[in-house]
């Protein structure tokens, strides 16, 4: 098959990844793959995912669309870029490829097109925009049940154009634990580890208010956040208020190393798709506490009591951390099954085989 990607933008992200991972597995599989990034690419330890994709053999252009303003010229881009061959299917990921690519596909009779549902985010004048991109689609994949009943409800998907592929994440042997006075704290230090982007979806002011209950004055627990965001500055200031107990690193292009070295990672996420840092935590073999978003209940359907709590609670997120923090053994176990399951569910070789199945079920219509 001739199968053109196109992506809001390239950063290391848990889209990017699944879009790298799925793009090269079909071009292994032998199918003529392009990959689009409608925003400028990253550079310096950014470019993980443009040099796998590069070494696979597979071409990344980018049309530098940063910016709103830029959206007259990125629809004419992509029309351009899509009439230099007659691909089959046209895969978006993210929400401004997805928009874009709606908006594209009747210029291009002869590709179907199939876009990618991330999350379940109903912000202001997003949901109108892009359940009229997405009415445009031959098809919809989402990474969740939770992700698809939102697009039935709210982007008024019909049921017949929905796919449910999820995430999947690679259980290779863990890595290598980061010492924890890397960062300045004991190197015996019980450590909560956040992973993701600094930004309110994630509901790190539950983390904040619980601070005092989840990691006391006095104790050996610590809060280590990792990732970059509009609430950096802020949360900044309030781990320099911490008495010495939460640290902030930035970007981190060896985030295996924190979640081999940390008790437990906590996502208090307001929404989500299918979470990939906790699919990688659970492939580390650590223990999660997450909001209940979208996906969580399809990750950890085998202990969801320990692990699961409403979203906005953040009572249940610190009786869940206190909990498994204060029990070793329960720590191991929820380790050892949490990595059991994507082991045995959400192999990458699974999504892969998924998408392939589904792009000829569209062209076979």
């Amino acid at each position: 098959m001739k199968l053109d990607f196109i992506i809001t933008e390239l950063f290391v992200g848990g889209a990017e990844r699944c879009l790298t991972r799925v793009a090269i597995g079909c071009a292994e599989s032998g199918d003529d793959v392009r990959v689009l990034s409608v925003g400028s690419l990253p550079g310096g330890d950014q470019t993980v995912l443009i040099d796998r994709l590069g070494e696979a053999g597979i071409d990344v252009e980018s049309i530098g669309a940063d910016r709103a303003t830029a959206f007259p010229r990125a629809l004419k881009s992509i029309r351009r870029w899509l009439d230099r061959r007659d691909a089959e299917i046209c895969q978006t990921f993210l929400y401004h490829a997805n928009v874009l690519g709606g908006l594209a596909s009747p210029s291009r009779p002869t590709t179907r097109f199939v876009g990618g549902l991330r999350v379940a985010e109903r912000r202001g004048l997003r949901v109108p925009i892009e359940r009229y991109a997405i009415g445009r689609l031959d098809s919809l994949v989402c990474v969740s049940e939770g992700v698809a009943q939102f697009a039935r409800r709210r982007l008024h998907v019909p049921g017949e154009k929905l796919t449910v592929i999820p995430n999947a994440i690679e259980t290779v042997s863990p890595a290598n634990p980061i010492d924890w006075t890397f960062v300045g704290f004991p190197a015996n230090a019980e450590v909560i580890l956040f992973v993701g982007r600094l930004h309110p979806q994630k509901g790190l002011e539950l983390l904040q208010t619980s601070l005092d209950q989840i990691a006391p004055r006095g104790s050996n627990r610590r809060v280590v956040l990792v990732g970059d965001g509009p609430l950096r500055k802020s949360l900044t200031r309030w781990a320099a208020a911490s008495d010495d107990r939460v640290r902030l690193t930035g970007w981190r292009g060896d985030v295996d190393r924190f979640l081999a070295a940390c008790n437990v990672l906590v996502l208090p996420s307001r929404y989500e798709g299918m979470p990939n840092v906790v699919m990688e935590a659970m492939a580390s073999g650590r223990p999660v506490v997450v909001s209940r978003v979208e996906g969580a209940n399809e990750l950890l359907s085998h202990a969801p009591e320990m692990q699961i709590f409403p979203i906005g609670d953040s009572a249940a997120m610190t009786d869940r951390l206190r909990m498994i923090l204060g029990d070793r053994d329960l720590q191991v176990e929820l380790g050892r099954q949490n990595r059991e399951r994507v082991k045995r569910d959400f192999s990458v070789s699974a999504m892969i085989d998924a998408y392939r199945s589904h792009y000829r079920r569209v062209l076979n219509r």
